[in-house]
């Protein structure tokens, strides 16, 4: 296979989207099959707004244990021993839903209404969700695709004069009918015979 310059992507453009992860029995959230147009949140799903510059970070993970025998130096097989696929991303938007996701709690209205409190409990319930990462460049698509996830990490917000708050927030992907999630595109990866 020859080098081929055209074959190397960029993500100049993305968005992030997220919903209550679907039902254990059925229902609820519909999980998204297709690619989508890169401009529309999937049905169900609410956009997390802007994302700092340095992106969106997907990081699939494998670990092995090595299987040794008697009659071999190295080792003659390798055992899987976890699986996992985390989305890592700097939300930059200050609004409901990623205040919430980054908090872990829900916006209370207070009396007088206009006036909102955000419990920070002790023994925070975590809360399973949904997510999609969409990104292109130009006409080339691909979707991540996360059917139950939940929020492992959340990074320190610095409030300072210059730079605006941000929500840094690392997302792993938890079983869905033996899978962590899939990712979908338009791009022409495959050889079809």
């Amino acid at each position: 296979m020859a080098n081929d310059p055209n074959k190397i992507r960029f993500a100049p453009n993305g968005s992030i989207y997220v919903a209550p992860a679907p039902l254990a029995g059925g229902g609820g959230t519909v999980i998204p099959t297709e690619l989508g147009d890169g401009a529309t949140a999937p049905a169900g799903y609410k956009a997390l707004g802007y994302v700092d510059e340095g992106g969106v970070t997907l990081t699939p993970a494998i670990e092995t244990q090595p299987v040794a025998a008697w009659q071999s130096a190295v080792p003659v097989l390798y055992n899987t021993t976890s699986a996992s696929f985390s989305v890592k991303a700097t939300l930059l938007e200050m609004n409901e839903l990623t205040t919430e996701l980054f908090w872990g709690a829900e916006w209370v209205e207070q009396t007088p209404p206009g006036t909102y409190k955000l419990d920070l409990s002790s023994n925070p319930d975590l809360k399973e969700i949904s997510l999609v990462v969409d990104w292109q460049e130009k006409a080339i698509r691909y979707r991540c695709v996360i059917p139950r996830a939940m929020i492992s990490d959340r990074g320190a917000i610095q409030l300072n004069r210059t730079e605006s708050g941000k929500f840094e927030l690392t997302i792993e992907a938890m079983d869905y009918n033996g899978k962590l999630g899939y990712i979908l595109t338009n791009d022409d990866l495959v050889d079809t015979p």
